[in-house]
């Protein structure tokens, strides 16, 4: 199905704007150019989280650490971000995703992050982007017409010596078109890009064993539009999947089709469908992330919370029988602000809550169906309401607690955890 950037598209009685490229919808429309606060022209330091509040930004139980706004990095809007630590330095390195590229940051020094440079889109500007990474290698994907997937080698950042340098791509894979969105198995080698021109926007598989040249070695067109998706080696308690390649993706055709669909896919010219999971009220099945013992995943529906109100609700599934999952909890927020990509570590988990911001969330014993917000840091101080604005994406899983957090009105923000907590 194709979609018109711009253009209002009727979807479940509500307005979204898509992009002329995507052979599926996505219900995050452009927001306004104009920022909500006013654009921060310098990075702002380090601000505690006291009595509520890091300067301007609600908060609890998390300092701010740094804000760098987007006219720093010449972009209007930020979307998805990633993180990678260079292993031969130590140092710890944000990729920041924006409308008409991708930003690198170095916050080694966390008060004093670093704009080393950007990567420009590889066609035209696109509010949607995605990024992942494999052995020092960025991949990112794009809903910008003939995008494809740029290849950029991490390791280049060491020899950065001048801020706010543009950078060239050392790969560009184009055999499908563009695309929604990334993931990376680390663990096997393989990038799986959903929401393309292929595969009926399911999931096609790219060999990363030479990381600058992805080889695309087929795809997965049962399961129709994927938006988002996890892959990992499954080492869960269903003795019967240890030891495979395990797909899991959040499919939403934009009409009937919401599941969150696992496959197996070892074998990559042969992929199996293990199990569609269908769920009560839904509205668009955007993201799902599994925890760390794979025994059970969190699925957010993205517009749920328009169309049936209501606060933030996210599912929570059991999986220790991959072929017979039952849903097993279901959270609602502290807000009701619409959920968007969530992150599970270490017994903890994640959530990019737009206009609510960063939520943390304890999960540690979400075998008792117990899931309680613990913290959160809010850029978005305007309101709590139930729109596609604030927080798009977050990165928790740096070794020094670090939180990085990209918002689409205002930009870059680096948190931590406070030290009194």
């Amino acid at each position: 199905m194709k979609n018109f950037h711009g253009i209002p598209l009727l979807f479940l009685g509500l307005f979204f704007a898509c992009n002329p490229d995507s052979n599926g919808p996505d219900p995050t429309p452009p927001v306004s150019e104009e920022p909500t606060s006013p654009t921060v022209e310098e990075p702002i330091g380090f601000t505690p989280c006291e009595n509520g509040f890091a300067g301007d930004y609600p908060c609890l139980g998390y300092d701010l650490y740094a804000h760098i706004g987007l006219s720093v990095f010449d972009s209007k809007e930020a979307n998805d971000n990633w993180g990678w630590t260079d292993a031969l330095t130590g140092k710890e390195y944000v990729m920041v995703g924006l409308d008409n590229g991708t930003a690198f940051v170095d916050i080694s020094t966390p008060e004093k992050p670093i704009n080393l440079g950007k990567l420009p889109t590889a066609t035209d500007p696109s509010i949607w982007r995605d990024i992942k990474v494999y052995r020092d290698h960025a991949y990112i994907v794009s809903e910008a017409p003939g995008h494809g997937m740029q290849v950029f080698d991490l390791t280049r950042l060491r020899d950065v010596t001048e801020q706010g340098q543009t950078f060239t791509a050392d790969g560009h894979n184009t055999s499908f078109g563009s695309a929604h969105n990334i993931a990376i198995n680390e663990e096997s080698g393989f990038a799986y890009v959903v929401g393309s021109q292929l595969y009926q926007a399911g999931p096609i598989f790219f060999d990363l064993s030479d990381p600058k040249n992805p080889v695309k070695v087929g795809g997965y067109d049962g399961g129709r539009y994927s938006h988002d998706a996890q892959v990992i080696m499954y080492q869960g308690p269903d003795t019967d999947h240890v030891g495979k390649e395990i797909y899991m993706g959040s499919h939403s055709d934009g009409g009937n089709y919401f599941d969150l669909v696992i496959l197996d896919v070892t074998d990559k010219e042969a992929p199996k469908l293990i199990k569609k999971i269908s769920y009560s009220n839904p509205a668009y099945a955007h993201q799902n992330w599994i925890s760390e013992d794979h025994r059970y995943i969190f699925l957010g529906d993205e517009v749920d919370e328009i169309n049936f109100g209501g606060r933030t609700r996210t599912l929570v599934y059991d999986v220790s029988n991959l072929d017979e999952p039952s849903l097993h909890h279901a959270y609602r927020g502290t807000t009701n602000a619409i959920d968007h990509n969530g992150y599970y570590h270490e017994g903890h988990y994640y959530l990019a809550n737009y206009t609510g911001g960063l939520r943390v969330i304890d999960v540690e014993n979400i075998e008792n169906s117990e899931m309680e917000e613990v913290g959160f840091f809010d850029t978005y101080p305007k309101n709590n309401n139930v729109e596609f604005a604030g927080v798009w994406s977050i990165y928790p899983y740096f070794e020094s607690g670090l939180i990085a957090i990209n918002d689409i009105n205002t930009g870059f923000y680096l948190v931590k955890k406070s030290e009194a907590n």
